[in-house]
């Protein structure tokens, strides 16, 4: 970072790291049951515990505790973590990363509780990296949704909304019924429609103030491994019509701050598949926009990869607290 470009220096795990979880840990690299094989080589360093990708070293690291690790000496100096273990959520515990050796930086890839909640393209520049130290990237849906709410609460006001997700199935459900600590998720995700809640619709509000008790939202955990519906239903300020809807989001997709945010869909045949692989975290369903008689309520359809659309958002956000720079030309 430091503004030259990002790379992955380590990766940091618990256990024991020998011969045979690097293995595995690679092999996981190279294939990926959903987006596919890897574009590039993965090695193996037993010698060093390391995995060597494209060329460059990224090192293993066991710790049972962030403060435990000294980054330095891996020639890790002023770097951004980032912490996708779900088990740091809040300022104080995501803080005990910043007491380790060579950390400058923490980014949280979940909603965080004390921390800036970003959206990148809608709230990002609000935050100066040299004055902020740890970051939140929210969740999937809300980086799919802010975007096109964003859009929309600007040019035509929203009064108030309901959000439903039809998510794909996670790593937190069951693969077969099972005890779980939640309502529903117990039961086999690849068989079930399983209805669950999210916080994406009051998490909006973070990225976007004046939205502040206006949403509602559930979820519906489908059995898909990957792409996710949101759906939003709207009740807006001013009258609008269906082509003045679909030209405020084109118009949003092709200039100004959320043009990687944001992608335009025509297609009258688009279904989950398809979006798998989208560097945007919201695909703009154009053909299923619905607009009821009033003109006052609006249904919107945007889709998202969960996975690969958000790791796009982190990445970007990352690269923004690193203050690397490149630009994008289209």
């Amino acid at each position: 970072g430091k503004g030259t470009q990002l790379r992955l220096r380590a990766i940091v795990t618990r256990g024991d790291i020998n011969e045979t979880v690097l293995e595995k840990r690679a092999s996981l690299l190279r294939n990926d049951s959903v987006h596919g094989d890897f574009p590039g080589t993965v090695k193996i360093d037993a010698k060093n515990n390391a995995l060597v990708i494209n060329g460059t070293t990224v090192n293993i690291i066991s710790a049972n505790t962030p403060e435990e690790i000294d980054y330095t000496k891996y020639g890790i100096n002023d770097a951004l973590v980032i912490d996708n273990t779900g088990a740091f959520r809040d300022e104080e515990a995501l803080s005990r990363h910043l007491k380790a050796k060579g950390i400058d930086k923490v980014l949280l890839t979940a909603p965080g509780k004390g921390v800036p909640n970003i959206v990148h393209g809608a709230n990002h520049t609000k935050y100066n990296p040299d004055d902020t130290h740890i970051f939140s990237a929210a969740s999937c849906t809300t980086n799919a949704i802010t975007p096109v709410l964003k859009a929309v609460e600007e040019t035509f006001g929203i009064k108030s909304g309901h959000l439903e997700t039809i998510h794909a199935y996670t790593n937190d459900q069951n693969l077969v019924d099972n005890f779980h600590k939640k309502y529903r998720r117990g039961r086999a995700a690849a068989l079930n429609m399983v209805i669950t809640e999210t916080g994406a619709g009051s998490a909006v509000s973070k990225a976007l103030p004046s939205l502040e008790g206006k949403l509602t939202s559930n979820a519906i955990r489908v059995p898909v491994p990957n792409g996710s519906l949101a759906i939003l239903n709207l009740e807006l300020e001013n009258k609008v019509t269906l082509e003045s809807v679909n030209a405020t989001m084109k118009k949003y997709a092709l200039e100004g701050d959320l043009v990687e945010q944001i992608k335009y869909e025509l297609s009258d045949e688009l279904v989950s598949s398809d979006i798998v692989g989208s560097s945007a975290p919201a695909i703009y369903d154009s053909k299923a926009t619905i607009v009821r008689p009033d003109g006052k309520n609006v249904v919107l359809y945007v889709w998202y990869d969960n996975e690969y659309g958000y790791s796009h958002q982190v990445i970007r956000l990352a690269k923004y607290i690193s203050k690397v720079r490149r630009f994008t030309y289209y």
